[in-house]
């Protein structure tokens, strides 16, 4: 089982539809991408697509955020999910990057509890850029 995170905390995943692979693109209204995609096979399905979930294979690795944030760039307005190894202090960052939520195990939501990830929730204020700025 899985535990959504927002802004708001924790809840269940909502999702009831298919998430198709890649390779199933051609009538999928969901998908899976690994954190290697190449994110420009999505340029002409992007209007149709309502959910992308990128995948995190390590906390370590950080290449989903720079899927996401392509994605956005290329203009998909979806939701964009973030899934897997992903720590409550990278929440900021996948909420900057362009994810709309995180997608983790029971374990981790147990090992990291809501409280950590909502006190990450004020993203947009807690950065070292804005902080720069006020100073």
């Amino acid at each position: 089982m899985s535990v959504i995170v927002t802004d708001t905390g924790f809840a269940a995943d909502d999702w009831t539809g298919p998430i198709a692979e890649l390779e199933n693109l051609d009538n999928a209204i969901a998908v899976d991408l690994t954190s290697d995609a190449d994110t420009s096979v999505l340029a002409d399905h992007l209007d149709r697509l309502q959910l992308i979930r990128v995948d995190f294979p390590s906390f370590a690795d950080g290449r989903g955020f720079t899927l996401a944030r392509e994605l956005r760039l290329m203009g998909y307005q979806g939701r964009l999910r973030a899934k897997g190894h992903v720590i409550s202090d990278q929440y900021a960052m996948a909420r900057r990057t362009g994810f709309d939520e995180v997608e983790i195990s029971q374990e981790l939501a147990t090992r990291q509890p809501e409280g950590e990830w909502k006190f990450r929730a004020d993203w947009r204020a807690n950065n070292y850029q804005s902080r720069l700025r006020a100073g």
